[in-house]
């Protein structure tokens, strides 16, 4: 299978992520990224000098908070 410009790539599952790669993944404005964390509504990890957005704590909330029944 060839792909193209209008292929969408398969992005791989990652358990943290740069803010600004989340940033360009949501939508959202790296700022937007930043202030979300900081009011702790989007989970973090310190790794080095970077905080990283936590993918994988994110995905584990958002499955525990849907009602599944």
């Amino acid at each position: 299978m060839e792909l193209n410009e209008n292929t969408a790539s398969v992005q791989p599952n990652v358990p943290l992520m740069t803010q600004e790669r989340f940033s360009q993944l949501s939508g959202l404005s790296e700022e937007s990224i930043r202030g979300m964390i900081h009011k702790g509504h989007l989970p973090s990890m310190k790794v080095g000098r970077r905080r990283l957005v936590n993918v994988a704590l994110l995905s584990a909330q958002c499955l525990d908070a849907e009602d599944w029944t």
